[in-house]
């Protein structure tokens, strides 16, 4: 099975930060009233500091989605830093970013990252195109070990020639000069994509056949049970007619 697979190499993106004093709950609640996103900036072996950004920014940002896999520089007034996106968090309702954690970077230390994989050829593919199957992402993002200067962007992996039940693994993945993946990535080896059959589910309706004529069955049942009855008053009443007469 042959296929090809490409990196881009992660863009610098520049984002402008002011430096904060208020640290705490209330210190963030008011700072996003007035449009702010509180962020922390830690590593490096340098003290973390509290920053700030701009919401309506840095919710632009995050529209492009290499934004998360990107070399990132924090400007604070003159100067400069170089950092990368290690945790943002969100509102579980509104469209607003609560809090950013970011991690300091120089050259010469290695860092990881989960890096997204971009699937090239799904509607060429072979198992998809000839085999009438469905492409399974089974992983989107992978983490890789790296210098900064070599950080990829995304992973492509070109999955034209991909047939019908075959899959690709993460050993399978031709990583770019100076990326890895873990030890651990590499032993599991799980599966990264599939070309699968499309099995249709019919969904058949029960029609219980007997539970009218069961019912039926039970009122007829009853009112035999009722005539019965009367019947049976009747004969009772008679018999005790007879009795008074005699």
């Amino acid at each position: 099975l042959s296929t090809l697979r490409r990196y881009t190499m992660s863009a610098a993106r520049t984002l402008l930060a002011e430096l904060r004093d208020d640290r705490g709950n209330g210190a963030s609640r008011r700072l996003r009233h007035q449009g702010k996103v509180p962020a922390i900036i830690y590593g490096a072996g340098r003290e973390p500091r509290a920053l700030m950004f701009d919401h309506n920014k840095v919710l632009r940002e995050l529209e492009n989605a290499s934004f998360y896999s990107s070399i990132l520089t924090i400007k604070v007034g003159d100067k400069s830093r170089a950092a990368i996106v290690k945790d943002i968090q969100r509102h579980p309702s509104k469209k607003q970013i609560l809090h950013i954690d970011l991690q300091r970077i120089v050259e010469d230390e290695k860092i990881r990252m989960q890096i997204p994989i971009h699937y090239l050829g799904e509607e060429e593919a072979i198992g998809v195109k000839i085999g009438g199957g469905s492409v399974s992402r089974l992983m989107t993002e992978i983490e890789v070990s790296c210098f900064p200067k070599d950080l990829p962007e995304f992973l492509e992996v070109d999955i034209s020639e991909l047939e019908l039940d075959q899959m690709l693994y993460v050993s399978s993945i031709s990583l770019p000069k100076g990326v890895e993946v873990s030890e651990i990535l590499l032993e599991q080896d799980q599966a990264i994509v599939s070309i699968q059959e499309i099995k249709e589910i019919i969904e058949e309706e029960i029609i219980d056949e007997d539970g009218d004529t069961e019912g039926e069955s039970s009122d007829d049942q009853a009112s035999t049970d009722s005539s019965d009855q009367e019947s049976s008053d009747d004969s009772s009443d008679t018999s005790e007619s007879d009795k008074s007469e005699g």
